[in-house]
C-alpha cells in the first residue's frame, strides 16, 4: 500500500511545492513510484510538472482532460453525483520513469465550506456522512491503481478543513520551514492546532456513522517525519550568520514545544526509528540552502535543479563550473533526504 507523505505547513513560502518536485523525482530514481498530489488550489505543482505559466494554461488542461485531477476525482462525494468515486487517471512526469502527477484544481477550495460543515457535525446529517471519508478514499484508489509506493502531497499553506482531513489521514508528514521568525511561530502555533485535529480525528473514526460511510473515515495513524529547513544563504559551506540564528530558534522549539506535544499524541515514531538514520534531537531531516538562480531554470524546464543539463542551465565557463558543483551539493542533499524517508517508511518498522 502507498505510504502518504504529507508536506505541510500553514505558513506560506517555504518552499513545500519545490520540496515535493524534487523529492518525488530523486524517489523515483531510486525505483520507487511516486505519485504527486496537488492538493493546493494554487496548482504551483500541477504548474511545475505541466510547464504551464499561468490559468490560462490550467484551463486549457481541464478542458481537455476534464476528469484528471483532484477536484473532479471528489465530485461524486461532494456534488452527489450518481455514481461512486474512482481513481484518477494520472499524468506520467516527463523524463522520469515512475513518477507521477495528481493534478490540483483552482477550484477546489469551493469544497471547503461543505466539508467543513461535515467534520463539525462528524457525521450527525446522514447526508454529509461520505465526505470526510471521500479524499482517502479517492487518493487510496488512485495509489491502488498505480500499485505506488509514495503519495508526496502538496498543501496549500492554511488551516483549512480540507487540510486537517488531508494531514490526519496521512500516514506521515513533514513540517518544511525556513530559518524567520515567521517559521518559529508557525511551529508554536502547529503545537496547539494538531492536538485538535489529532483528537477530532480520533473521534470522527470512531464514529458507527462514519466508519459505515460509503467511504469510511480511517483511524488517524500519522507520524512525523522530521522538518525541513530551506532558503538560507550560505557561506563556505554554512548558513550566514542571520540565517543560522533561526536554523537555531527552528530547532529548539521543535524540540523543547512540538515534540513533546507530538508524544502525548502519539503522532511520534519510536526513537530507535529517528536514531536509525542519525536524527538528532532537533528532529531536521535536512537543511537545504536556496536554489538560487537554479529554481529558474528547473521551473522552465519541469526538471528538479539536481537533474538538469548544461544545456538546460545555459552558462558557460566557470559560471557553468559553479553552478554544476552547487548542482552536485543539491543532489547529494535530495538523495540523502530520500534515503532517509525510505528508512523511516519502511514496510517492516514498528508502530
Amino acid at each position: 500500500m502507498a505510504k502518504r507523505i504529507a508536506l505541510f505547513n500553514h505558513k506560506g513560502g517555504v518552499s513545500k511545492t519545490t520540496t515535493a518536485f524534487n523529492l518525488g523525482w530523486m524517489l523515483a530514481s531510486k525505483g520507487k513510484k511516486v505519485i504527486l498530489v496537488d492538493a493546493d488550489p494554487q496548482c504551483n505543482l500541477t504548474g511545475i510538472v505541466l510547464g504551464y505559466k499561468g490559468l490560462t494554461d490550467l484551463e486549457k488542461f481541464y478542458e481537455k482532460e476534464s476528469e484528471k485531477n483532484i477536484r473532479a476525482g471528489l465530485a461524486p462525494a461532494f456534488e452527489s453525483q450518481p455514481k461512486p468515486i474512482e481513481a484518477v487517471e494520472c499524468v506520467p512526469v516527463e523524463r522520469q520513469d515512475g513518477l507521477f502527477l495528481l493534478p490540483g484544481h483552482i477550484r477546489l477550495s469551493e469544497y471547503e465550506v461543505t466539508l467543513g460543515i461535515a467534520q463539525e457535525l462528524s457525521g450527525s446529517i446522514q447526508t454529509l456522512q461520505n465526505l470526510p471519508g471521500s479524499i482517502y478514499f479517492l487518493l487510496q484508489k488512485t495509489a491502488e491503481k498505480l500499485n505506488a509506493d509514495y503519495m508526496l502531497i502538496d498543501m496549500n499553506p492554511s488551516l483549512s478543513s480540507i487540510n486537517q482531513n488531508l494531514l490526519m489521514t496521512s500516514d506521515y508528514f513533514i513540517v518544511p520551514t525556513s530559518p524567520d521568525y515567521f517559521s518559529v511561530m508557525a511551529i508554536d502555533s502547529l503545537s496547539r492546532v494538531l492536538p485538535k485535529w489529532h483528537n477530532w480525528a480520533k473521534r470522527a473514526s470512531s464514529l458507527t456513522v462514519l466508519r459505515d460511510a460509503t467511504y469510511p473515515f480511517p483511524e488517524p495513524k500519522i507520524k512525523f517525519l522530521g522538518t525541513i529547513i530551506q532558503r538560507y544563504r550560505p557561506r563556505e559551506g554554512s548558513a550566514t550568520i542571520g540565517f543560522q540564528k533561526w536554523i537555531e530558534a527552528i530547532n529548539e522549539i521543535v524540540a523543547t514545544k512540538f515534540i513533546p506535544e507530538l508524544r502525548r499524541i502519539e503522532m511520534m515514531l519510536p526513537d530507535q526509528e529517528y536514531r536509525d538514520i542519525g536524527m538528532g534531537t532537533d528532529f531536521c531531516l535536512e537543511t537545504i540552502p536556496d536554489f538560487n538562480t537554479l529554481i529558474a531554470k528547473s521551473q522552465d524546464n519541469q526538471t528538479p535543479v539536481f537533474a538538469l543539463t548544461a544545456e538546460q542551465i545555459g552558462y558557460g565557463g566557470k559560471v557553468l563550473e559553479r553552478t554544476i558543483k552547487s548542482q552536485q551539493q543539491f543532489n547529494t542533499l535530495f538523495s540523502n533526504l530520500a534515503d532517509k524517508i525510505i528508512g523511516m517508511t519502511r514496510d517492516e518498522r514498528s508502530n
